[in-house]
């Protein structure tokens, strides 16, 4: 095969593996904290073919570690036996419109006894804790739309809240809420007048904020598989609604154009709202597979008295995947975790940086973490708790380094960020840049 014309994303690390191995001979140099009892899982898109259209439509591939009693005990990694695994379609067109072919490519998230593998335009589809396909996740039949790769999972209430945008006629977007039983409780339409791609979104406390941003649909790049382009004159917004609301409550503030994937956290003080964000001045402005644009942490004030939101860039680090200590979600805390990103201004592919971010979200200090030299590449940044307090715990972050073929599991003491990993455990397979993961103890810690 030609190199040059091979696509970015099926060369080098991202391209896909096609062994699906287990093994409990592990090389651990240092030493697993022995409060990490569970297992962690992250999934990325791995086309089982070999070929995809766009790195995002990839099938499905999750990577998990556990870890108990100081050990590693495992490493495993599965195709999610999706419909499109198991089940393919000479005409991927014909799925158009069918839930159930999701592809489980994006997040891992856990919630009332389940764990979900998530994407932005099916169901859900449900593994176990050893890697199991239990099928897809459609709440009893309740849920007639597709869900957000980013619900949030509250941790006063145990609801887990989500919306879906993937929709070619109004409402364009729906809000879902997902009691802690398990059971959809609410499945809400609210009216904006795009179809754009909102990736993630937030929640505080009282509140679900909704990104209108302009990324809007536009079909003449269907045959792109991602039909999606920036469209500033669209306009940018921020919908700020009740979470227990409906349409008529949705208040919106308007924004600078810009884009925003993943948020960090957000909370209320008053009447004002925090909203920390990695934002970047646009996304795919040159199609779909433009990666030119990163993000960098900004604070958006939202003022419920005045309707205005004050726009601040806390620094000028390129980073993203930012993450916190979840027990904090919709609530203040003291620090976010970001990955560092390269390539700015290169428009091929995503560069992930060899560096992780923990920044004080009160002064905007950050304090970085080096993974190695330039040829190692990091991934999302997890927290994992291990005590009450909100830096007693350990960042958790997958990395590969290029030169050495070799792919490693860190473990980093929150409190001591800068230094060196307690443990790095290394991988008995190259594991592809991939997407979002989670830490899933085996009981969650106070």
């Amino acid at each position: 095969m030609n190199v040059s014309a091979t696509p970015w994303h099926l060369r080098g690390n991202w391209s896909p593996v096609f062994d699906e191995i287990s093994t409990d001979n592990l090389n651990v140099t240092g030493a697993i904290p022995p409060e990490l009892n569970g297992v962690f899982i992250r999934t990325g898109p791995n086309p089982s073919s070999g070929h995809s259209p766009h790195w995002f439509l990839g099938d499905g591939m999750v990577h998990g570690i556990r870890l108990a009693n100081g050990k590693a005990q495992w490493y495993r990694n599965r195709f999610i036996q999706t419909l499109d695994v198991t089940d393919p379609l000479e005409d991927a067109s014909q799925s158009i419109g069918d839930l159930s072919r999701g592809k489980g490519n994006t997040h891992v998230v856990a919630h009332a006894g389940k764990v979900l593998c998530l994407e932005e335009a099916h169901w859900p589809w449900r593994i176990d804790a050893e890697l199991n396909t239990l099928g897809y996740e459609n709440f009893g039949g309740d849920l007639s739309c597709s869900m957000t790769a980013h619900p949030k999972v509250c941790p006063l209430t145990g609801e887990l809240l989500a919306f879906s945008y993937f929709s070619f006629e109004p409402p364009y977007l729906k809000y879902i809420r997902v009691g802690a039983d398990g059971k959809l409780k609410q499945l809400e339409g609210i009216d904006i007048p795009n179809m754009v791609m909102m990736h993630d979104f937030s929640i505080t406390r009282n509140y679900a904020i909704f990104m209108d941003l302009p990324l809007v649909l536009d079909l003449e790049l269907l045959s792109t598989g991602i039909p999606f382009k920036f469209d500033r004159d669209a306009g940018a917004r921020l919908g700020v609604m009740p979470r227990n609301g409906s349409n008529a409550d949705v208040r919106w503030f308007e924004i600078d154009p810009c884009y925003v994937f993943h948020p960090v956290n957000a909370y209320e003080d008053g009447r004002l709202i925090n909203m920390y964000v990695s934002r970047q001045p646009s996304a795919f402005a040159g199609g779909s597979d433009e990666y030119g644009n990163v993000g960098r942490l900004w604070l958006w004030t939202i003022d419920l008295d005045s309707g205005r939101v004050t726009e601040q860039e806390v620094d000028g680090r390129p980073g993203d995947f930012g993450r916190i200590d979840e027990r904090l979600l919709g609530r203040k805390c003291n620090y976010g975790y970001l990955m560092s990103l390269g390539g700015e201004g290169i428009s091929e592919q995503p560069v992930y940086g060899s560096t992780l971010y923990k920044y004080h979200l009160g002064n905007g200090a950050c304090e970085e973490h080096s993974l190695g030299n330039g040829n190692i590449h990091g991934a999302e940044p997890v927290f994992a708790a291990a005590g009450p307090g909100e830096d007693e715990g350990w960042v958790l972050a997958l990395s590969h380094d290029e030169a050495a073929g070799q792919s490693r599991f860190s473990i980093i003491d929150a409190s001591n960020f800068t230094a060196p990993p307690v443990a790095i455990i290394d991988l008995p397979q190259r594991v592809p840049y991939g997407a979002h993961g989670n830490w899933i103890p085996d009981q969650a810690p106070d």
